[in-house]
C-alpha cells in the first residue's frame, strides 16, 4: 500500500475515534466535534482511496466532489452519496457561533461515518 494512503487512513481513524468518544461522553459531550470529526473521517478515507489509485488528492473538503473522483475507479461508491451529502455540512455548520449540534445530529453523523468507513476499509488493503 502507498505510504501516503496509510497516513490518510491513520488520520481518518483518529477522527473516527474522536467522533465516537465525543458521542459517548457522559460528561460534557461535544456533539459539534462528533459531527465535525465524522465529516473529517469520511474526507480522509475518500482521499486515501484516491491516493491509492495513484492520484494526489485535491485540497478540497467537499465530500461529493471527492466522491466524483472515486466513482470512475469503483462505481459502487454511488450508494454513499446520501451519507456523504449529510456529512458535508458538518465541515463548517457547527464550528462557529450560532449553531450547536444536538445528540441526534451527532448520532446521525457517526452512523454515516461508520457506513462509509466500513465500505472503504473493505476496498482498501487495510490490515
Amino acid at each position: 500500500m502507498n505510504p501516503l494512503t496509510i497516513e490518510w487512513i491513520n488520520k481518518a481513524e483518529g477522527d473516527f475515534v474522536t467522533a465516537q468518544r465525543e458521542l459517548r461522553a457522559r460528561r460534557s459531550p461535544n456533539y459539534d466535534a462528533a459531527c465535525f470529526h465524522s465529516q473529517q473521517m469520511a474526507e480522509k478515507y475518500l482521499k486515501a482511496f484516491i491516493q491509492e489509485q495513484g492520484i494526489a488528492p485535491p485540497r478540497v473538503h467537499d465530500l461529493v466532489e471527492l466522491l466524483a473522483l472515486c466513482l470512475p475507479f469503483n462505481p459502487a461508491f454511488g450508494f454513499l452519496e446520501l451519507d456523504l451529502k449529510g456529512l458535508n455540512v458538518y465541515s463548517v455548520k457547527f464550528r462557529y457561533p450560532g449553531m450547536t449540534a444536538a445528540k441526534g445530529d451527532a448520532q446521525d453523523a457517526v452512523k454515516a461515518a461508520r457506513i462509509i468507513r466500513t465500505h472503504l476499509r473493505n476496498l482498501l488493503p487495510v490490515e
